[in-house]
């Protein structure tokens, strides 16, 4: 470490605080340098005051490395500074003062000659210039274990120290004077690590002196009592001599806390005050969490008005740390009931805010407000109005799910505090049921329903989870209420009301069994603990041997009602299957087959059959035994089924146009059932595709078929389609069978393709949709893996073919809609080519916007260069669109033009901010927008201007993009296809030219070494440092190295077939090519070849680098010094010098710095105080800082 030292001598500083001197009667005579020395022998070995390390690394010599470590137990670190300072009390502070310095990160050391000699402002000067340049960090926010174990140790010798001086060292008045006088001194500089490192440290300074404060207050009481015990004997009994040393004993404690009623003050006023709304929000959060401390502990003495309106203010903090504090020290406060009355007041005047605070944008300060918010409850609910907890009811349908347990809390607290347990078992005994909880269940229910804006069941059984977990797994209760019947005299559960309770009973057994919360609340499964995997075992057992019961009886009842059964059915997925056989409950299976049987009877919606499909699915799961009894009840119904079905598509086609309705609904109810079911099961081995493609056949050929039997024959087709590639995949399949698949997805692709033009728009869409998901499944992707021998099954779509897709979609989806239709249309969007999209990003940004970003964002992902190529390929097809309609005279004026340059401005937001990434992409998209602006000169002579040339203007957009070197090679590809005549003209219709011109010169000519500086944020925080320039040469020679990469990729990258989109689009790339004046492709300046092969551009560009090469030195040079210049300011992420207030906003505006002049710690009489009469002000008023100052101005004058 660096020693200062000051050569001249002042005069020695007085210590203590104003007003007072040090005494110096009990003062030891200053000693010898030898008697120092053997003093030291006995320390922790200090020379002249400043402290050594140990030369062979061995224990820590100083307290700051002392206390760092934390090897030794804080109590005996303490004792021994405690001896040496009352050996020698100055090399002592000086030793205390050298600690603050260094917990500060600052290498300075304070001399013992400056601390007899020097003020407090000049010291912390001298450390300021102190401080290492080359890093903002200090120990209070250095990462890592070692230094979060410091921050603790810090707080706990701060706390010890006081602990075991409070009974004599602290009424030294020198001692704390000195600490508090450097501390105040610390906490008020521009260092940011002084100012944190020592507000820290006077937090917990106040806060041990708090605790000294409170126990002489229980000690003076004491004392008190004791005093008037011996003072109310009789005479012959009392004892004189007792009562003297009582009488000066609790002298002795009063002037004790006087001492320290002045020493909290001069923290609070020099300290508290000012750093509470400091810059930095960990100051901030530092005071705020130590006054929170105070109240709780000296609730006497803190818990009121002067004190609350600081947490109060600071609650509409910017900062969410300092928020989240502000309520946790609240939580603190109204967890105890005994406190409230001295609340309210604050209650009163804060609870708009913190209710409001509910819906915090910071999630941890969202969910500490409703915490507080429930305790509010607890403590008194009339303190809330049904507004306040409405605002915290909707929070149970919170995505975040700590948001929505909290509320879930408030919510269990007011909904079900309020219930009568005995009058609840009562109902219950005359209703004849096992649960007393049907009232609440009811409650549960109606809060549902009246949650208009809300309907989702799962989200809120969620966020009740863990509030009311007993009562939604009351399974029982819940059966009861929906089976049992009316009586006469009770009201029974109306239909809307049973609808709401299965919907929930379901949510309850799905969060039992599954043990998660729903989808959307939660990152994934996370991993259960034993103790959890347990109660999910027996809660799971537990549902099963009830429903297994009880869900025959309830399908029974409300088989007619769709709605209701389809939720039911929902039930066996949970089940725990091996109760079954376990239980010997087989005939409670049957039951449930039975019951399933007839709802697939009398249904034919697609939820319910779809439900019902699932079941069978599930129960014939082979690693349980009952599938052979399930399986073959499924089987008995598919037969059933598939002969019905058979027959109805006899008669219908028999009868042709003659069908009456009864035919047309035997097949399509027959239809829809196997339809559902082919989804979950194999059903191939009863040929369901023939009868579905011949009814597709007859309707296309004869044009009458229903489009609802067209729907589902194609839906039912295209999983027969599935399940045959599902079989062929997983076995090794024949070359017949890959023929016969082959011919079966041939057909079935044409009469898809045939149904785009069915008059229908269900039949339309239904096939556009099933075209969409084969193509992608027999695609080439199908033999990726491993599976070569199934490349006779892929299928490329020929142009026709892509052309009515496209179509569909111009037809369908990019037209002007209604929402219905728009969602229909976010479905078709994604199978159509990501060029056709962007030619319609700007016009439909509102609707699809959402998908075209994605699909460019995966397309970029995959290839950055492919994605600017479509990019500009898209404007190019929009710009020869326009000049099809307005012709080669464009009006660049126009709302057309506008919006092709928006567009382009929107592709180049994009590519985001790191444009090193992005360089060769950026780069080829320039290339090739200059190749199509001259493309084709005018037909009217080379003085015109060539017929794409606007489109530069479009161009000019990706501008920005270009790192500067990269603009110097744009614009010199640019000068090979202009003439010198180009270069020279200024009329309007060569604006496009010259705009584009300037963009590429704007900043191309500076000094390319900056374009990197930029580039990351990271590097950007870090200062110069000697040895930097290498690191300049370094990425001087990369980008030199990277510049013609753009360039030659063009050697192998072409752009792919897949972006010529087909012919007879509206998107199809419309050229204007007179054919008298088309140039000729081998004399085309600037042509493709003589960009790839580089050769006069790469030449020059290699003598740019070597010249660059050549003089780059001295450049960096200069550069590195002047970097190093810039100091301790300009380079850091977050400056070490700063403002350390903030700005006055909202009820802050109104404070004022003389305000502290009147608030004055005045610690609660005991009960041999007087007691004050005067009447504290109302510091929740409005207008009771502006009094605060008056007052104090008053009592200047």
């Amino acid at each position: 470490m660096s020693e200062i030292e000051d050569p001249e001598v002042k005069g020695k500083k007085k210590r203590g605080r104003p007003g007072k001197q040090a005494p110096t009667t009990n003062k030891k005579p200053r000693k010898t340098p030898a008697e120092k020395a053997v003093g030291v022998a006995r320390g922790r070995g200090k020379a002249n005051g400043v402290a050594q390390h140990n030369g062979d690394g061995g224990d820590p010599v100083t307290l700051f490395e002392v206390v760092k470590l934390g090897k030794s137990a804080m109590q005996s670190v303490v004792d021994e500074w405690i001896e040496s300072y009352k050996q020698d009390r100055d090399l002592a502070l000086l030793d205390l003062i050298n600690f603050f310095i260094q917990c500060s990160g600052c290498k300075g050391t304070v001399r013992i000659e400056m601390f007899r000699n020097m003020q407090n402002a000049e010291i912390i000067r001298k450390m300021t210039e102190e401080f290492d340049e080359d890093s903002g960090d200090y120990p209070l926010t250095m990462p890592g274990p070692l230094w979060k174990k410091f921050r603790y140790n810090f707080c706990e010798f701060i706390s010890v120290l006081i602990r075991q001086c409070q009974y004599s060292i602290i009424y030294d008045e020198y001692m704390m004077d000195t600490v508090i006088s450097l501390l105040t001194g610390l906490s008020d500089s521009q260092v940011r690590a002084f100012r944190h490192t020592s507000t820290l440290a006077a937090m917990k300074l106040m806060t041990a002196l708090v605790n000294v404060a409170l126990n002489l207050s229980i000690h003076q009481d004491n004392t008190q009592r004791q005093y008037e015990a011996e003072r109310n004997k009789i005479a012959g009994k009392r004892a004189n001599e007792k009562l003297e040393l009582l009488l000066q004993k609790r002298k002795e404690l009063q002037e004790n806390q006087d001492e320290i009623e002045n020493m909290m003050n001069s923290i609070f006023k020099g300290i508290f005050v000012h750093r509470y709304r400091d810059a930095i929000a960990e100051i901030r959060a530092i005071c705020i969490e130590e006054i929170g401390v105070w109240m709780k502990m000296y609730s006497d003495a803190f818990l009121n008005d002067s004190y609350l309106k600081y947490v109060g203010w600071t609650l509409h903090d910017r900062q969410g740390e300092v928020r989240l504090k502000c309520l946790k020290a609240l939580q603190n406060l109204y967890t105890n009931r005994e406190l409230f009355p001295k609340l309210e007041l604050f209650t009163n005047r804060f609870k708009d805010r913190i209710v409001s605070m509910t819906l915090d944008k910071e999630y941890d300060v969202a969910v500490e407000a409703i915490r507080l918010v429930t305790l509010i409850l607890q403590g008194s609910e009339d303190a809330l109005s049904n507004e306040d907890c409405e605002n915290v009811y909707h929070l149970v349908y919170s995505a975040h799910r700590p948001v929505a347990v909290a509320a879930g809390e408030f919510l269990h607290r007011k909904l079900f505090s309020r219930h009568d347990p005995q009058a609840e078992e009562a109902l219950a005994k005359r209703r004849g049921r096992s649960s007393p909880n049907g009232n609440l269940i009811r409650m549960l229910v109606l809060f549902f329903l009246e949650s208009e804006l809300h309907e989702h069941a799962a989200y809120l059984v969620d966020s009740l989870w863990e509030s009311s977990q007993e009562l939604l797994k009351d399974w029982e209760c819940m059966t009861e209420l929906l089976l049992e019947e009316a009586v006469q005299g009770e009201e029974v559960l109306s239909d809307r009301q049973e609808s709401a309770l299965i919907e929930l009973m379901v949510c309850t057994i799905r969060q039992a069994a599954e043990a998660h919360p729903p989808v959307g609340r939660g990152t994934g499964k996370r991993v259960l603990t034993a103790k959890e995997r347990k109660t999910q075992i027996d809660d799971k057992n537990k549902l099963t041997e009830h429903f297994i019961m009880a869900l025959p009886m309830l399908l029974s009842k409300y088989q007619a009602d769709s709605e209701k059964v389809a939720n039911l059915l929902q039930i066996p997925q949970f089940f725990d299957l091996d109760v079954y056989s376990a239980g010997r409950m087989e005939k409670h299976l049957d039951a449930l087959l039975k019951q399933i049987r007839l709802v697939v009877d009398k249904h034919i919606e697609m939820d319910v059959l779809e439900a019902c499909s699932k079941t069978y699915s599930i129960l014939c799961s082979e690693e349980y035994t009952i599938m052979n009894r399930v399986d073959i009840a499924r089987s008995q119904l598919i037969d059933e089924m598939t002969d019905r079905f058979a027959h109805s598509v006899e008669e219908l086609l028999q009868e042709a146009e003659e069908a009456d309705d009864d035919d047309i609904y035997n097949v399509l109810s027959m239809l829809k059932r196997l339809t559902a079911f082919h989804n979950a099961h194999d059903l191939t081995r009863w040929d369901l595709f023939g009868s579905c493609y011949r009814l597709l056949k007859a309707g296309i050929e004869q044009g009458s078929m229903p489009e609802q039997i067209a729907v589902q024959a194609l839906q039912c087709s295209h999983y027969s389609v599935l399940w045959q590639l599902v079989k062929i995949t997983e076995g090794a399949p024949s070359k017949d069978d890959l023929v016969a698949l082959r011919r079966v997805v041939k057909s079935f692709l044409a009469v898809c393709q045939q149904c785009l033009s069915n008059v229908n728009t269900p039949v339309k869409e239904q096939a556009f949709m099933l075209l969409c998901d084969l193509l992608m499944i027999f695609s080439h992707q199908l033999v990726s893996g491993g599976r070569e021998g199934l490349q006779p099954l892929v299928f490329n779509p020929d142009s026709t073919l892509q052309n009515e897709l496209l179509n569909f979609v111009l037809d369908h989806v990019f037209i002007d809609q209604d929402d219905e239709s728009q969602s229909m249309g976010e479905s078709f969007l994604p199978g159509t080519c990501l060029v056709f999209q962007l030619s319609f990003f700007s016009l439909y940004y509102n609707d699809y916007g959402d998908i075209i970003k994605e699909t460019l964002s995966k397309t970029r992902q995959t290839d950055k260069i492919l994605c600017a190529k479509t990019l500009i390929l898209s404007l190019q097809q929009l710009f020869n669109e326009l000049l099809q309609d307005q012709g080669p005279n464009l009006d660049r004026t126009s709302s057309h033009v506008s919006g092709i340059k928006e567009l382009a401005r929107r592709f180049a937001l994009t590519f985001g901010l790191d444009q090193i990434k992005t360089r060769e992409a950026v780069a080829t998209l320039h290339k090739d927008g200059i190749e199509f602006a001259f493309k084709y000169q005018n037909p009217r002579g080379p003085e015109f201007p060539p017929i794409n040339l606007a489109f530069l203007e479009v161009l000019s957009e990706f501008s920005s993009k270009l790192i500067r070197q990269d603009k110097k090679t744009v614009h010199s590809y640019l000068e090979k296809f202009m003439s010198e005549s180009m270069s020279e003209r200024r009329e309007d219709v060569w604006l496009p030219l010259i705009s584009y011109r300037n963009s590429l010169l704007t900043g191309g000519d500076e000094d390319h070494m900056s374009v990197t500086s930029g580039s990351s944020s990271k590097a950007g925080s870090v200062r110069s440092k000697k040895g930097r320039p290498p690191l300049h040469k370094k990425r001087i020679e990369e980008e030199s190295s990277v510049e013609g990469l753009w360039m030659l990729r063009n050697d192998t990258l072409q752009t792919p077939g897949a972006l010529q989109t087909p012919q007879l689009t509206s998107t199809v790339l419309r050229e204007n090519r007179p054919a008298e004046h088309m140039p000729d492709p081998d004399s085309e300046p600037g042509s493709e070849n003589d960009f790839m092969q580089m050769s006069w551009l790469g030449q020059q560009k290699m003598e740019e680098v070597n010249r660059k090469d050549r003089t780059g030195m001295n450049y960096i040079k200069a550069r590195s010094n002047q970097g190093v210049r810039r100091g301790l300011m300009e380079d850091d992420a977050e400056p070490i010098f700063e403002d350390v207030m903030m700005s006055s906003r909202g009820q802050l505006e109104d404070m004022n710095e003389e305000f502290e002049d009147t608030m004055v710690i005045d610690l609660p009489p005991s009960r041999n105080r007087r007691e004050r009469a005067e009447l504290r002000p109302d510091f929740f008023d409005s207008a009771a800082m502006i009094e605060d100052e008056s007052v104090s101005k008053t009592s200047r004058k």
